[in-house]
């Protein structure tokens, strides 16, 4: 059988942070229950299209998915199990905010099945939470952590931002130094994206908040590597460093361009040579769900031109590269026939180098990397030239 990932999303939350651009919402209690009757019965509705696939990792992302109650969230996932292919070695993961995890709580979501939490700490001292506008404070998060543990889970994410509001690298070091002390499994860092829409964009826009100038924001990037390495995580993408054999297997999905589905408002995915997303109107998405409609929305195919470009992008997020052998594979073309001045120009300016079947980003070329990532867009005649 195929392999595939599901997406779960679940759009509620205790207080939207300042910086969150994702389709969420604050409180709204009364419509969660009607919330997961719409997506259990979208997960009924599409089951049948992954019929062929064995589901090797769920993503429960949002949002927080731990606001909704250990039975909702119980209901959902034992659909997904009685209805898809789940392998039995599937990495099931739940994203969550430290304030919503008591121990019965952990407990609960532990034996119902999930293996895998992803906790969003962001920052360690409170006065920068504040400023992000989190709920919770390092104490805690600490607890949130500990109860993880408690109930049993060992293969635990932290999520860190660096480049915050007032935030200085001193900051940044004490931040990584405190969590990994804790020996999560995994640590992803990124640094802060102002999007247009939230909160912070419009602080930044008054002058409120001063951007991170890009001399700190790489040196706070590339100490966090040299650091993460020392305690032993290695870096396998971007922003994103594990203990061996802890590398997000649903991530690496994306990563890899295989194909998932998403699930939920607003979610996206990528099926048969298609992308699609679902409504992003809540009232719509429940009408759809429940009447039992098609939702997908702005269905695209993709053609061979997107589809060669995307996996260099993705690939080239990760460190080691994108596989030669893979490419064709995939394409039935050599990586070179396609894309072989644009990897002698970015060889020649030091931002790409070859390792035995993979092509990878140079430290100078991970900084620099929407520049490298644009030399992969080609319009389709250009293309067949090339070929």
């Amino acid at each position: 059988m195929k392999q595939t990932g599901l997406y779960v999303h679940i759009p509620f939350c205790v207080q939207k942070c300042l910086y969150c651009d994702f389709p969420s919402f604050a409180g709204q209690l009364e419509q969660r229950e009607q919330y997961v009757h719409a997506l259990q019965k979208e997960l009924l509705q599409k089951a049948e299209l992954c019929k062929a696939y064995e589901i090797t990792t769920i993503f429960f992302g949002g949002g927080t998915p731990t606001v909704l109650s250990a039975e909702q969230l119980q209901c959902l996932l034992d659909t997904i199990k009685q209805h898809y292919h789940v392998m039995e070695d599937a990495e099931i993961t739940i994203e969550a905010n430290p304030g919503t995890l008591d121990l019965q709580m952990c407990q609960a979501l532990h034996d119902m099945g999930f293996n895998r939490i992803s906790m969003g700490l962001q920052a360690w001292q409170n006065d920068l939470l504040q400023t992000l506008g989190r709920i919770h404070t390092k104490e805690v998060f600490l607890d949130n952590f500990q109860n993880a543990r408690k109930a049993g889970f060992e293969n635990i994410n932290v999520d860190l931002m660096f480049a915050l509001p007032n935030q200085t690298v001193a900051d940044w070091l004490e931040t990584l130094d405190e969590v990994t002390a804790l020996q999560p499994e995994h640590i992803s860092a990124y640094s802060l994206i102002i999007e247009e829409g939230t909160p912070f964009y419009d602080l930044y826009a008054k002058g409120v908040y001063q951007e991170t100038d890009e001399t700190t924001d790489r040196e706070m990037y590339h100490q966090a590597i040299r650091f993460l390495e020392q305690k032993g995580y290695a870096q396998y993408e971007i922003s994103n460093f594990a203990k061996a054999g802890k590398q997000s297997r649903h991530n690496m999905l994306y990563w890899l361009d295989g194909a998932y589905m998403g699930f939920g408002l607003g979610a996206h995915s990528y099926w048969a040579q298609q992308r699609f997303h679902n409504p992003y109107d809540l009232e719509c998405y429940i009408q759809k769900a429940n009447a039992g409609m098609d939702m997908m929305e702005d269905v695209e195919d993709i053609p061979k031109r997107e589809q060669y470009s995307e996996f260099m992008f993705l690939g080239l997020r990760m460190t080691e590269g994108v596989s030669k052998k893979r490419f064709l594979e995939r394409f039935g073309v050599q990586l070179e026939a396609v894309y072989g001045s644009e990897l002698q120009k970015l060889k020649t300016e030091g931002l790409l180098q070859e390792v035995d079947d993979f092509v990878r980003l140079t430290e100078r070329g991970t900084d620099v990397s929407n520049y490298v990532f644009v030399a992969f867009l080609k319009d389709e005649e250009e293309m067949i030239k090339n070929i």
